[in-house]
């Protein structure tokens, strides 16, 4: 049992040590839950996602996509124009100081905030490298134990999603200023605009 624990421990400071870095993702996240606009559905997608792809990479599923080159330049390609696209989006929130507001989502915004964090997840091949192919690559160091590894690192998964969604309602005075909506959506749009180009690069 101990053993075992030991695996997991380990899975869930690896798991966490992949996540924790502010991305397109995390900067995603931290935005809904500051709005509180679909916080549970957000922080649902994200875990879930997680932990299917961490099961395929525990599995072994990574040693199948690294025989097939072209997926992740392509998952690149569609990915990195999709971050771009949405660092345009972010870039216009920041000078339009009238529609940042921490509650009243308008309609629509629910299917659309989802579908964005569906795209950020599942569009993003670093997902794909840290989960799958790393993650996996030292759940199958552990042997019979991988699959406690793997379970620990789903647990670092749902646990810093939750706390990112959840926790940033704690910010929601700070962000009663329009200034502050205004800077963290610039911080959004350059980190999209980062991430999006580099996958861009990366991928031709």
């Amino acid at each position: 049992m101990g053993t075992a624990l030991t695996a997991a421990a380990a899975g869930f400071g690896t798991g966490l040590s992949l996540i924790v870095a502010i991305g397109s993702q995390n900067a995603f996240v931290l935005r809904q839950g500051i709005r509180r606009q679909s916080v549970l559905s957000v922080v649902a997608i994200c875990a879930l996602s997680d932990m299917v792809l961490i099961a395929a990479g525990v599995a072994g599923v990574g040693t199948v996509v690294t025989a097939w080159p072209p997926a992740l330049t392509l998952v690149g390609l569609i990915g990195g124009g999709f971050l771009l696209s949405y660092a345009v989006l972010a870039a216009r929130r920041a000078l339009r100081p009238t529609a940042m507001t921490a509650t009243g989502a308008t309609a629509g915004s629910r299917r659309g905030a989802l579908l964005a964090c569906l795209a950020m997840t599942w569009l993003n091949p670093h997902v794909y490298l840290d989960t799958v192919l790393l993650l996996g690559s030292v759940a199958a160091g552990h042997d019979a134990l991988r699959w406690a590894f793997g379970a620990g690192a789903m647990l670092g998964s749902v646990c810093w999603f939750a706390a990112l969604g959840y926790g940033a309602r704690l910010l929601s005075g700070f962000f009663a200023r329009p200034a502050s909506w205004r800077a963290l959506d610039f911080l959004i749009a350059a980190t999209m605009t980062v991430m999006g180009l580099t996958l861009l690069i990366g991928a031709l």
